[in-house]
């Protein structure tokens, strides 16, 4: 088994069949199909399943995906990195909606004071997807606000979070020093979309009171989310750093609930067998000592 065998599996996995991925790759498709049949010779295992014309993914191909792809990246860094031994490298980091609205500017900033040669692509989507990036090999790390649920990620927690209920000023709410359990009970929320961890911990807190609510409306972003709120359109619970600034201009109320808290912490994860340079860790560094 060779990195060629690796490299030519995971273009087959991408492109969906061997001629395809034969002309990706410049070779000859009788070629793709013998790395093929090596690997398979090599683990015992049948790698893919050819019905009609279709060929699928096996159980066993799916999980030496992950293997191959992490590999194959490892290779790619060890080129970068004795190709400009002289530079620091690039990091490809990923942050959940709050932490990158809010948080992951500054963090940044100060790395970057410290790393100038140094390059950050950056990309904001919700924990899940986060997570499933770190899984294929596409982030080096991640900064997120929910919980990670894949045994391969490794999680540290580095900044504590609070929740809180938001409205408009004009509310009713926003005319209580705060509201009970029972004010809350069976009313419409505004919520973030499935796989945030925002979400996750909203219904996770209101399911431990025994608390029914219905949901008004589902947005991927928390602007969005403000601007609804802001307009009378509905209630939310949000990050307090989400809307710290909007709340000292008066544009949005935030009301304390009796007996209920959604408390958490903002994580660093990263795959467990990621090799952690001195760049990335310099980066972790920067994130345990935030703000």
């Amino acid at each position: 088994m060779t990195l060629r065998h690796l490299t030519i599996f995971l273009c087959v996995c991408d492109e969906g069949n061997m001629t395809a991925a034969g002309a990706k790759l410049y070779i000859a498709q009788p070629s793709v199909s013998q790395a093929i049949r090596e690997l398979e010779k090599h683990y015992n295992v049948k790698l893919f399943e050819r019905l009609g014309r279709k060929l699928f993914i096996t159980l066993a191909g799916q999980k030496l995906i992950t293997y191959a792809r992490h590999i194959v990246h490892l290779s790619q860094e060890a080129e970068e990195a004795m190709a400009g031994i002289h530079h620091n490298g690039v990091i490809r980091i990923g942050a959940s909606v709050t932490v990158g609205t809010c948080i992951l500017n500054d963090i940044i900033v100060k790395f970057n004071k410290h790393n100038p040669r140094a390059k950050i692509i950056a990309s904001v989507n919700n924990t899940k997807i986060i997570e499933g990036m770190l899984l294929l090999d596409e982030l080096d790390i991640g900064l997120v606000e929910g919980k990670v649920h894949s045994q391969s990620i490794v999680s540290l927690a580095f900044m504590d979070d609070e929740l809180v209920l938001v409205t408009g000023i004009s509310h009713p709410f926003t005319q209580m020093t705060r509201v009970e359990l029972a004010d809350i009970d069976n009313i419409e929320f505004i919520v973030r979309e499935e796989g945030s961890g925002t979400r996750e911990l909203f219904e996770s807190v209101m399911a431990s009171k025994d608390l029914n609510w219905k949901i008004s409306g589902v947005y991927n972003n928390a602007e969005t989310i403000k601007n609804f709120i802001a307009a009378g359109l509905g209630i939310s619970v949000m990050s307090r750093l989400a809307v710290d600034k909007e709340v000292q201009r008066n544009e949005l109320a935030i009301v304390e609930i009796e007996g209920m808290s959604f408390k958490r912490q903002f994580s660093i994860i990263h795959h467990k067998n990621k090799f952690i340079v001195p760049v990335l860790a310099d980066l972790i560094e920067v994130c345990l000592g935030y703000p």
